[in-house]
């Protein structure tokens, strides 16, 4: 999908992200991933701010970034609301850059559907670490079960035209195939919904 459609289709969704975030989506996840989480931090593909209310900003500096300046906008409410200082950057992922070791964590949740290469996104993370720097990552993709994984292989258009998103990734695959160390994974809701705390080697 060509990137500018993409921005736009996500600006028209950022009220729904918002109304998500306000209702604490996935909140219980959410919460759990971001425990240990510390140090200096960036968060790719932002969103509406829907982990702001679960870092501990007592050891976090954060820095978040996503392509929708929509988004951007209304994760700025939400950071204001919550009183939380954080460094907003507009880029889209895919041709961000940062020095290598820049972050002790990289945060993502939710991302991984919407990349052309979301390996390269990735391992591009992996250098962005510090030494023995941590991932933490909450995505959704294929499940377990048979005709569940059947129907998102068959429904994976639709899906990427209508939300901008693929059901129909290997997340685990991906994730070991970046070169990023898995430490632990918890999968939910018949497989589809992964979380991830791994870390960079």
């Amino acid at each position: 999908m060509n990137k500018q459609k993409l921005i736009k289709k996500f600006d028209k969704q950022s009220v729904i992200y918002e109304e998500n975030t306000r209702k604490r989506m996935m909140g219980s996840w959410r919460k759990r991933l971001l425990e240990g989480v510390q140090g200096d931090v960036l968060e790719i593909a932002v969103g509406a701010g829907a982990n702001f209310p679960y870092y501990d900003m007592d050891r976090v500096r954060l820095s978040a970034a996503d392509f929708s300046p929509m988004m951007l906008q209304r994760a700025r409410r939400i950071a204001d609301e919550l009183n939380l200082q954080v460094t907003l950057i507009e880029s889209d992922i895919e041709t961000l850059d940062f020095p290598a070791h820049s972050f002790d964590c990289v945060v993502s949740t939710l991302s991984l559907c919407g990349y052309d290469d979301p390996e390269q996104v990735l391992r591009n993370i992996k250098r962005w670490c510090k030494p023995n720097g941590r991932v933490y990552l909450l995505e959704h993709g294929l499940g377990r079960n048979p005709f569940f994984k059947s129907a998102q292989r068959l429904l994976n258009p639709v899906a990427r035209k209508i939300s901008g998103c693929n059901w129909n990734r290997d997340i685990e695959q991906i994730v070991r195939n970046s070169g990023l160390q898995i430490e632990h994974m918890e999968r939910h809701w018949n497989g589809m919904i992964h979380l991830i705390w791994a870390r960079s080697v």
